[in-house]
């Protein structure tokens, strides 16, 4: 294994950091390498005209991206790096057209977010968010809660069966439930119990759960739609681990309060971190602020990829997790 460069090989290396990441990962890639923060440069234009044509790297997050006015203003980019294994802010495009090597953080969360899918699923179903509201605010001496539903033995159709989805849907097998999953190719490596579905509003109205698992971009975006909340039903739970751009979110709040469906579980929304007020009103909908793989282990194996990648490109030109 090649060993990586020492902070010293690699101290005159530019990069530009697109935005505020985890303190200890700032401090170790400042440490190895001459870091320039974007959000607290104020004069940016200056900057880019001045000490742009020294960046070699940006590293950034699926939260700050890199857009194509930025990689086009840097006329010595080698590399993007980014944290997270969404990577659907960056314009891949004009990167690709520039010969930018871009990387991103796979597999290391695929766990985690896994977990945060059927954490979800629970809570939408038992009620959990809303009894322990119940609960604190004294109530139960003197009223009866009501009832949640059981996933075991209901339909888990997963749309998107990838690393993450598969994760989810071994999970969600364990708890008893039937396996379904939409996906732009049928899968040959998984289980022959789990149903294959060749569009979106199949699944849906064979599913009781509908878990997105897929990236986002313009491809995905809007994907669930009213149709597919339609399909799902009003014994039906929409939940989203992927990117809030999947969901039509004006069209789920409007099949929730219609009770077109019977809930939700959300980690992302379509304008995060804006979260409808409508949204805020439904018992019926358990919301989390992006953080299905924030744990200290799965950040800190994030963290460690980002770096790796970065040593891997500028000690042989090559990056551990490649995108393009």
């Amino acid at each position: 294994m090649t060993a990586k460069p020492s902070p010293e090989s690699t101290a005159s290396i530019d990069l530009l950091m697109a935005g505020p990441l985890l303190p200890g990962l700032m401090a170790d890639i400042e440490s190895r390498y001459r870091v320039h923060r974007w959000w607290e440069i104020k004069d940016q234009a200056a900057f880019l005209e001045t000490q742009g044509p020294a960046i070699r790297g940006i590293v950034t997050s699926g939260r700050f991206g890199a857009d194509k006015a930025l990689i086009e203003s840097l006329p010595a980019l080698e590399t993007i790096v980014s944290f997270g294994v969404g990577y659907d802010p960056i314009d891949i495009a004009t990167a690709q057209a520039r010969n930018v090597a871009v990387s991103n953080t796979p597999g290391v969360l695929d766990d985690c977010v896994a977990d945060t899918a059927l954490a979800l699923m629970l809570a939408a179903s038992r009620r959990i968010v809303e009894a322990d509201r119940f609960v604190r605010a004294g109530r139960w001496p003197n009223e009866g809660f009501g009832l949640g539903r059981k996933i075991g033995g209901k339909r888990c159709g997963v749309v998107g069966l990838g690393n993450i989805g598969l994760q989810i849907a071994r999970r969600a097998e364990a708890f008893g439930m039937d396996i379904a999953y939409y996906n732009r190719r049928q899968r040959s490596d998984v289980p022959a119990n789990y149903a294959y579905h060749a569009d979106v509003l199949s699944l849906a109205q064979a599913s009781d759960y509908l878990v997105l698992a897929v990236p986002g971009g313009a491809q995905t975006r809007h994907m669930i739609d009213a149709p597919v909340l339609e399909a799902l039903g009003p014994q039906g739970f929409l939940i989203n681990v992927a990117r809030g751009t999947v969901v039509d979110e004006t069209a789920l709040v409007k099949a929730l309060q219609a009770k077109t469906i019977a809930g939700a579980g959300l980690d992302v929304f379509e304008f995060e971190p804006q979260v409808p007020a409508e949204l805020m009103s439904l018992d019926q909908v358990v919301m989390l602020p992006h953080i299905a793989s924030g744990t200290f282990e799965t950040r800190k194996a994030m963290a460690d990829l980002v770096v790796e990648n970065l040593d891997a490109w500028f000690s042989r030109r090559e990056l551990l997790t490649r995108v393009v």
